[in-house]
């Protein structure tokens, strides 16, 4: 019925020559968005459903052979559409931004298109590319050697205060290398102190945040390039760098975070609590430790548009060096940041609870999807708690649903009575 309406629509345009605004409104019956709608429900709802044009009632919990069509046609979801892989791959673009090109896209091809796609490799690589990486070079020289001299001078206001100039100066160099068309929202909530948390997809989204105020920063202690940038940041204002033995011991994390938060005078931690990068389309399982301390914590939530270049790194594709070239010579890097306004753990609300209620605001924010997989997926497999966890909620539906057939049959046999 409405595919002979829509067409009898399309063809009443063509005849009059005009484009319409908006096609005709979908019947009810149709969902909006595809031909499939997945409703949200529960395992114990979806089973007692299944189980419900059964005939035969029995006084024991028990598993039913129509169990199986659940998990069956759960499992057949999951890898039709597994919403946890392709968080960790480029998202996909409707129309080509002469950049990558989409396998529907590649069959238009054209010797204008062609010739347009040229003058781009010869814009990006010939002009923008060298001045982007003389700029970037500039930045990170400016910072290693501005901060190592810094460093030398005895603490107090004026140490504290050139390390701020410094900091924001040569992240704005390195904002300009990237061609970074960034707008800030809500600065009247910008962190001051505690714990800022953010929602992870590149490397790059601490000089994001870095560019509209100072933060210290916690990460693991690195070689190379970025080892040397560390150490010179240490050195004249307060960041926390850990070995990769010391990360595993939560206790001492968490110590050094909480002795960091109590000294007003110094800058807000700066957190991603996601531990890996999501492709800028959800926001994956905050790790508790963060939300642990008991302070009040600072959401922010960024968003790229990826019609100018992904943002995304893949580090198991690409290296850093690797990643910033191709963020170099993209066309630019145009993204939103919100800060949200403060947020404290609530009365009776563990640290778990308190970190999916801030990530489920940023998610809210930045039109992200609000997931509950934990981003260590990208490189492990699922951990066997979570599987048990599984297997004890279906326990408790087997039971839930044998408790209701016996309640069902005592009123029955009451009522006979």
């Amino acid at each position: 019925m409405y595919i002979s309406h829509l067409w009898e629509w399309q063809c009443l345009c063509c005849c009059i020559n005009l484009v319409p605004l908006s096609p005709p409104s979908l019947p009810p019956s149709l969902p909006p968005s595809g031909i499939i709608a997945k409703e949200l429900s529960s395992l114990e709802q979806e089973i007692q459903e299944l189980r419900a044009s059964g005939t035969t009632l029995s006084s024991e919990p028990e598993f039913e052979m129509a169990d199986i069509m659940y998990f069956c046609r759960r499992g057949m979801e999951s890898i039709v559409d597994d919403e946890v892989t392709k968080r960790f791959s480029a998202q996909e673009l409707e129309s080509w931004n002469l950049l990558t090109r989409s396998n529907y896209n590649a069959r238009h091809i054209s010797l204008r298109l062609s010739v347009l796609w040229g003058l781009g490799l010869f814009i990006r690589y010939g002009f923008l590319l060298p001045l982007r990486v003389t700029l970037a070079a500039s930045g990170i020289g400016l910072l290693v050697v501005l901060t190592t001299i810094v460093g030398f001078l005895p603490s107090g206001w004026l140490r504290t205060y050139l390390s701020e100039k410094i900091h924001l100066m040569s992240y704005r160099i390195c904002v300009r290398s990237l061609t970074a068309i960034i707008t800030y929202h809500n600065r009247y909530c910008r962190p001051t102190k505690c714990i800022c948390v953010a929602n992870h997809t590149t490397p790059i989204d601490v000089i994001i945040l870095a560019n509209d105020g100072c933060y210290s920063m916690v990460g693991q202690i690195h070689g190379g390039l970025i080892g040397v940038v560390q150490r010179a940041m240490v050195k004249s204002s307060p960041h926390i760098w850990f070995e990769r033995s010391e990360v595993k011991d939560r206790h001492l994390v968490a110590k050094r975070l909480s002795n960091h938060v109590a000294d007003k005078t110094k800058h807000p931690i700066l957190i991603f609590p996601e531990g890996t990068c999501i492709n800028n389309t959800s926001v994956m399982m905050f790790k508790k430790g963060s939300f642990e301390i008991g302070c009040t914590v600072y959401p922010v939530a960024i968003k790229y548009d990826p019609r100018f270049g992904d943002a995304f790194w893949n580090s198991s594709k690409f290296g850093m060096v690797n990643y910033l070239l191709r963020m170099m010579s993209s066309w630019a890097v145009v993204c939103s940041v919100w800060y949200l306004p403060p947020m404290s753990r609530e009365e009776g609300e563990d640290a778990v609870q308190f970190a999916n209620r801030v990530k489920a605001a940023i998610a809210t924010q930045g039109g992200l999807v609000d997931l509950l997989w934990d981003g260590g997926l990208k490189r492990g497999k699922v951990k066997n708690t979570f599987k048990e966890e599984q297997q004890k909620l279906y326990s408790k539906v087997i039971y839930w649903i044998g408790s209701l057939k016996v309640i069902s049959i005592t009123m029955n046999y009451s009522e006979t009575m």
